[in-house]
C-alpha cells in the first residue's frame, strides 16, 4: 500500500527543470514528456471519461475538485503526485488518454481509476465481480503501443520520443487486492496474489523498456492499513492489531510483502537493462513518513486517519455513503487532511509525497536531479 519525516524543507523546494541520469552513468538530457499507466492515484480523467455508472460517478461533480476549483476526474479535491511531478519538470498536466481532443504533446495519462494489474479474467478465476471498471494494465499498455504507433513513423522515432521521456508503471496493483478484500477473502488467500500481481507489472515494464524507454518509475503500494476505508471495514477490538501509527498490522504487513517482492523484482530488470535508468518509488515508507510527522508538515494531528470528506464514524468513512453522494459534508480545510474520501488522498497530501520522493529519500535510486529556482 518507515522512517519519521524530518523533511519540511523539501515544502519550500520549488522546481522549474529536471535532467534525470540515464542508466547509472553521467549522460543527462532533459526529459520532453511523460507517459503513465496506474489507477486512481494517478488518474486524471479517463475513468470520468468512461463514464461508468458506480460508486465513483461522483468524482465527476464537486465537492471533487473543490481546491482545484472544478471537478477534472482526479480522485481527490484537487491535484495528483502525478501532477506535481509535471510541474517540477516544467511540463503541463497530463491530459487523459480518453480525451481525444487534448495535447499530447508533452505526454499521456493512460491511467484509470480502479484499473487492476492483472486481467479481470485472471483475478480468482471470475469468483468476484470487478466493481469499477474493467480496464487493465494490459488494456494501458496496449492503449500506449497503439498511442506511440500512430503518433510516429517508425519504431526507431518511438525509441527516440522514449529516451527523452519519463514513464511510468504504476502505482496498480492495489485494486486487485482490494477488491479480493472487498469479496470477503482473509490476508492469507490474497497473499498467494502477490506473486502474480508483481509479475504482470514486470512483464508491462519490460515491454516499455523493450519499446526503448529509458527512465522507468515503478512505485509500490501504500500501507492501507491506515487507509480510513480498511479501518473502518476492518476495524479490530484488540488494541494489539495496530501499530504505533494507529494503522492495522496485518495489512500493513500484508503490503509489505507486495512491495518487498516488487523491489526485488525491479532490481532484477536493472541488470538485465543496465543502460536504462529504473527506479522503485516508495509510496509505503514516505506515506507512514507523512504520518508520524503530519503536524510539522501541516496536518491536523487528529484527523491525519479520518476522510475530509465523508459521513461520520470514528474515520468519517461509510462504504454505504461515498463521498459526493447526500448525506455526506466536507471538512472546512481539506489541506489540513491527509484522506480525501477515505481512499485517496487530498492535494496536500499528495504534494507531500510528491516531494518525500522525488526531491527526498524515497525514489530508489534518485533517477532524478532539479536545478532549482533562486539556489533552493
Amino acid at each position: 500500500m518507515a522512517s519519521s519525516a524530518s523533511l519540511l524543507l523539501l515544502f519550500v523546494v520549488a522546481a522549474s527543470h529536471v535532467c534525470c541520469s540515464h542508466g547509472q552513468g553521467g549522460d543527462e538530457g532533459a526529459v520532453a514528456a511523460i507517459y503513465s499507466l496506474g489507477d486512481s492515484i494517478t488518474d486524471t480523467g479517463n475513468l470520468a471519461k468512461e463514464a461508468p455508472p458506480g460508486a465513483f460517478e461522483t468524482i465527476k461533480h464537486l465537492p471533487y475538485g473543490v481546491t482545484f476549483g472544478r471537478p477534472t476526474g482526479r480522485c481527490s479535491d484537487g491535484l495528483l503526485i502525478i501532477d506535481f511531478l509535471a510541474q517540477d519538470m516544467g511540463l503541463p498536466f497530463l491530459n487523459p488518454y480518453l480525451a481525444k481532443n487534448m495535447s499530447f504533446d508533452h505526454g499521456v495519462n493512460f491511467a484509470v481509476a480502479g484499473a487492476t494489474a492483472m486481467d479481470p479474467t485472471d483475478l480468482f478465476n471470475r469468483t468476484f465481480s470487478m466493481p469499477f471498471t474493467a480496464n487493465s494494465l494490459k488494456l494501458q499498455l496496449q492503449w500506449f503501443k497503439d498511442f506511440m504507433k500512430s503518433t510516429f513513423d517508425t519504431d526507431q522515432e518511438i525509441r527516440k520520443r522514449l529516451q527523452s521521456s519519463l514513464v511510468l508503471v504504476g502505482e496498480i496493483g492495489g485494486n486487485d487486492y482490494n477488491f479480493a478484500f472487498y469479496a470477503n477473502k482473509s490476508v492469507s488467500e490474497v497473499e498467494k496474489m502477490i506473486p502474480a500481481v508483481v509479475e504482470t507489472i514486470i512483464n508491462a515494464t519490460k515491454q516499455v523498456l523493450d519499446m526503448g524507454a529509458s527512465r522507468v518509475i515503478v512505485p509500490g503500494n501504500f500501507p492501507i492499513g491506515c487507509l480510513p476505508s480498511y479501518l473502518t471495514a476492518m476495524a479490530m477490538p484488540e488494541p494489539s492489531a495496530y501499530d504505533s501509527t494507529a494503522c492495522l498490522k496485518d495489512l500493513n504487513l500484508f503490503a509489505a510483502k507486495h512491495n518487498t517482492q516488487l523491489q526485488q523484482a525491479v532490481a532484477a530488470l536493472r541488470a538485465s537493462y543496465p543502460d536504462a535508468a529504473i527506479a522503485y518509488a516508495d509510496y509505503f515508507n514516505s506515506f507512514l513518513s507523512l504520518l508520524k510527522g503530519g503536524p510539522a508538515l501541516g496536518f491536523d494531528a487528529n484527523s491525519t486517519h479520518k476522510a475530509c470528506c465523508g459521513a461520520g464514524g470514528r474515520y468519517n468513512y461509510d462504504l454505504r455513503l461515498m463521498c459526493g453522494v447526500e448525506g455526506t459534508a466536507v471538512c472546512a480545510d481539506p489541506s489540513a487532511y491527509v484522506s480525501w474520501d477515505g481512499i485517496h488522498m487530498t492535494q496536500a497530501a499528495y504534494k507531500a509525497m510528491s516531494r518525500l520522493i522525488y526531491h527526498g529519500r524515497y525514489l530508489q535510486p534518485q533517477i532524478l536531479s532539479f536545478r532549482e529556482k533562486n539556489g533552493l
